[in-house]
């Protein structure tokens, strides 16, 4: 990574980093921590990577926030979407030809609909589809969007009134005739087109149901997923709940002769349940089974991180059978341990880099803004001037809750990351760990001086002065070191960075306690009248 303008490394600080800087394991290297011997290759920026470099690979192949995923192969290509919620543009498309390293694309969507959940990714008879479950604070239904090509462009949301259900999977039988399965074992025909919906909901199917004594969220069936192998069809569902107790989320699996059932469970059920919260992976489910291009069979599916909530759902990738009665069997055991490449092809790229220079609109890659109203990409504008490129951000709200921040999304259990500000009229700007508008911490620069965000509450910390005037431009540093937060602060052509007075532990910043499904994710927000320049957004795992 370039150094800074003062010449040193972005790590090279002048102050004492708490904690320890982890080269390479995925905790300190603890006898008490069972996963002391994981050792992840590290990629761009230092960022863990799932490619061992050996022919074998180290879960998760997607780290950081990417749940309910969903596949395709279209002949030797693999794409790859996710559940963005709130953040917009949404529906990032990855690409892989090895089902290991993955590299971004483009957006999909563009047009906020609300917060998006499990998206069905499908090509259908040339084209590419994406129903799309999406829900505001007064409407939900499903939608798609559909495409020529899978980089776009992609059509406005269509609007398919199904507010009643969550998590599509579109499937078309073998008459030709197409169909979305829908959560608690429904589904609805859809016109030829696939762009509208023909009678009603049929209820088709009665999930399997685990033990009552076992220790789960709720039942919750849904995330469908329909194949065909043979003379079945077989449908792979999500029961449990997806946060919750980590025992809770499970994979199902039940199989027919005809899409309309009956519908025969597999007596093997649950095929995947994390079964004690001292395993490497909680709440495995929303799964995927899909045959590679040798012949062989994986389920990709999510999960969270032992002691990492705060990165949300990762994407998990395991070898499964075919018995000799037709079902499917797990194979991959301890999901800590690595396993080997589906398809070695080499050296492949993965991932992005989350620094940005700003001399490049990088929306919907890199960047994304949380809750936007409809237009909002017209708060942003790119400039340059003698000191080099700059984002000029709008300012919006009062505060980072109403002021949709730009979020960046991040695999690394620890990891630095900074941003120089400018404020231009009444702003206020700074840099932060989002999880939702509810609880988010870090430090913003306004009129009045500092702002410290922690809890999802502001409290201002008087005037930053110099030579009598308030401080107008700050370079913002923050190191999250497993869950710890710690700022820091230096004004530009200052060789010293300086430690910030309060430290946050933030390892309770997810679901679990304030809901949505997210992740905490590094962000910059500006609010108030007025905007921001942003230069040289850095970021570096530890």
């Amino acid at each position: 990574m370039a150094g800074l303008a003062s010449g040193g490394a972005l790590l090279a600080l002048d102050v004492a980093v708490p904690g320890p800087v982890l080269a390479q394991g995925s905790r300190s290297s603890s006898s008490l921590d069972p996963w002391a011997t994981m050792r992840w290759r590290r990629g761009i920026e230092g960022q863990r990577r799932a490619d061992l470099g050996n022919g074998r690979f180290l879960n998760p192949i997607v780290a950081g926030d990417h749940p309910d995923p969903s596949l395709i192969r279209v002949g030797a290509d693999y794409y790859l979407t996710f559940s963005s919620f709130d953040a917009y543009p949404g529906i990032l498309i990855w690409h892989s030809r090895d089902l290991v390293n993955w590299k971004p694309r483009s957006a999909a969507l563009h047009k906020p609909i609300g917060s998006v959940w499990a998206p069905d990714l499908v090509h259908h008879q040339g084209r590419f589809y994406c129903y799309i479950p999406a829900r505001t604070a007064t409407y939900k239904s499903i939608y798609v969007i559909t495409a020529e090509h899978v980089d776009g462009p992609w059509s406005d949301p269509v609007d398919l009134y199904l507010n009643q259900h969550i998590d599509p999977c579109h499937v078309a039988d073998d008459d030709g005739s197409r169909w979305l399965f829908l959560s608690n074992g429904d589904r609805i025909r859809l016109s030829e087109d696939g762009l509208s919906t023909v009678g009603g909901i049929e209820h088709v199917y009665d999930p399997w149901r685990y033990p009552e004594d076992w220790v789960v969220e709720t039942f919750a069936p849904e995330g469908p997923k329909l194949m065909k192998r043979g003379d079945y069809w077989y449908m792979t569902t999500a029961v449990g709940g997806t946060a919750g107790p980590p025992t809770g989320h499970m994979v199902i699996m039940a199989r027919s002769r005809s899409l309309a059932g009956p519908w025969e469970n597999d007596p093997g059920n649950p095929l995947i349940r994390t079964q004690s919260a001292r395993e490497k992976w909680w709440s495995r489910g929303h799964a995927t089974p899909f045959e590679d291009g040798n012949g062989e069979w994986w389920m990709i599916y999510h999960g969270y991180e032992n002691g990492y909530w705060t990165l949300g759902r990762q994407t998990l990738l395991e070898p499964v059978e075919w018995t000799r009665d037709g079902w499917l069997r797990p194979r991959g055991g301890d999901l800590s341990r690595s396993l080997r490449k589906p398809l070695d092809l080499g050296e492949q790229s993965h991932g992005m880099a989350l620094s940005d220079d700003f001399s490049s609109d990088r929306f919907g890659q890199t960047w994304a803004f949380y809750d936007p109203a409809a237009g909002e990409g017209g708060r942003v504008r790119f400039d340059r001037d003698a000191a080099g490129p700059a984002m000029l951000l709008a300012g919006k709200g009062q505060t980072p809750s109403d002021s949709s921040p730009l979020c960046v999304v991040t695999g690394d259990q620890s990891y630095a990351c900074e941003i120089d500000i400018e404020l231009e009229g009444g702003a206020e700007a700074g840099l932060l760990l989002f999880y939702n508008r509810r609880l988010y911490a870090g430090l913003g620069l306004g009129p009045n001086g500092l702002v410290m965000h922690r809890y999802g509450l502001q409290r201002a910390r008087g005037a930053l002065m110099r030579d009598g005037r308030a401080v107008r431009r700050l370079q913002i540093r923050l190191t999250n070191l497993e869950n710890i937060l710690t700022l820091y602060t230096r004004e530009p052509g200052d060789p010293v960075w300086r430690k910030f007075d309060v430290q946050m532990e933030v390892s309770g910043y997810h679901h679990n306690v304030a809901y949505d499904f997210l992740a905490l994710k590094p962000a910059i927000y500006v609010a108030g009248e007025g905007q921001a320049r942003f230069r040289t957004f850095r970021y570096e795992a530890l």
